[in-house]
């Protein structure tokens, strides 16, 4: 039995160790400011990247893991300007460029693309083509340089209404502007993570305040040597 286990768990931890993961931390759950690394095969891939998150900091979100929450720690919901803490898959690319040569899914952004906020409709949570009765939506397709380039996150994927919606690696607006719920950087960094990403790497966004370090290393023993999950940011 014991043989057993220890088979498990060294395939478990190969696995992940193959696994693409973004990293980021802040330093607490009001911070707008975080930092971000990429790992695979247990190295780190680039130099850390400096990143926006929500305006009034992170809320637990619903990803494809739970992790350990206390009690008076914020939930994320729909329109509280918080970006979601967790575990979350991340599936696509999307760009106002027409082509691309990205691992990932691709989508172009059309004008008639929209990301539906609204909790009471049947496409909440869900990129899709404008049908005109939509009641609250945000383009895809921006005046701005934003959308120019992203990276779709998972983040309740079951679209639970009021519990957030449309959440995206993106351009940032400025060095320090905090967002409405996503993660955003400059584009040359953004533009490396995009090419990096591969769809047979099930890459994966871990986003979480220092205080869930030692959970974090727990489950994935491959960021031992995340300078992120050591240091005071």
């Amino acid at each position: 039995m014991i043989k057993s286990i220890l088979i498990t768990v060294s395939l478990t931890i190969s696995l992940y160790s193959s696994q693409q993961i973004v990293l980021v931390v802040s330093n607490d759950f009001n911070s707008s400011k975080a930092k971000l690394e990429c790992f695979e095969n247990n190295k780190t891939m680039f130099p850390i990247i400096d990143v926006n998150i929500g305006k009034n900091g992170l809320g637990w979100g619903i990803g494809k893991e739970s992790l350990h929450k206390v009690n008076n720690e914020p939930i994320k919901m729909e329109g509280d300007k918080k970006a979601p803490a967790g575990i979350f898959k991340l599936t696509d690319i999307f760009g106002y460029s027409h082509g691309s040569n990205y691992s990932l899914p691709y989508l172009f952004t059309s004008k008639n693309l929209i990301c539906v906020d609204d909790s009471d409709s049947p496409f909440y949570n869900q990129i899709v083509e404008m049908q005109g009765d939509e009641k609250s939506f945000e383009y895809m397709k921006r005046s701005d340089a934003q959308y120019e380039l992203g990276v779709v996150v998972a983040h309740n994927n079951q679209a639970i209404p009021k519990h957030g919606s449309c959440i995206f690696l993106h351009v940032q607006k400025g060095d320090n502007e905090g967002t409405a719920g996503c993660t955003s950087m400059k584009l040359k960094d953004l533009k490396k993570i995009t090419h990096w990403l591969k769809k047979e790497k099930n890459p994966i966004l871990i986003q979480i305040p220092k205080s869930s370090r030692e959970e974090i290393l727990q489950v994935y023993p491959q960021l031992k040597n995340s300078e992120l999950l050591k240091r005071e940011l």
